[in-house]
């Protein structure tokens, strides 16, 4: 596979995990208030922490967030900036598709 089919299929990754709703509101809730650990994150979206594992795990392994363990308790953040752009991006894009839509 060439480079630009690297890049290409990484890219498709990448949107095929922000395509599930739950794990958007994962990541648009660690973006908000920053690290919080699996049971935060399950109460606050008002889900059972064994589906929050699951999504966290597949945003993990896409690179999209990181964990850091202190004692017993994981700790989860957004990896890094380009995580943060892609989501203000997205969220600019949605709002100017509605202002589009009203006029």
């Amino acid at each position: 596979m060439n480079a630009e089919m690297q890049v290409a299929d990484r890219i498709s990754q990448i949107f095929k995990l922000i395509g599930d709703q739950t794990r958007v509101r994962i990541l648009l809730l660690l973006k908000d208030e920053g690290e919080l650990n699996v049971t935060t994150i399950a109460n606050r979206l008002e889900m059972a922490q064994s589906a929050i594992s699951h999504q966290l795990k597949l945003l993990r392994e896409g690179h999209l967030i990181k964990n850091r363990k202190v004692g017993k308790v994981v700790f989860y953040q957004l990896d890094d900036d380009h995580v943060v752009q892609l989501l203000e991006m997205t969220k600019e894009h949605v709002a100017h598709e509605g202002e589009a839509n009203e006029e």
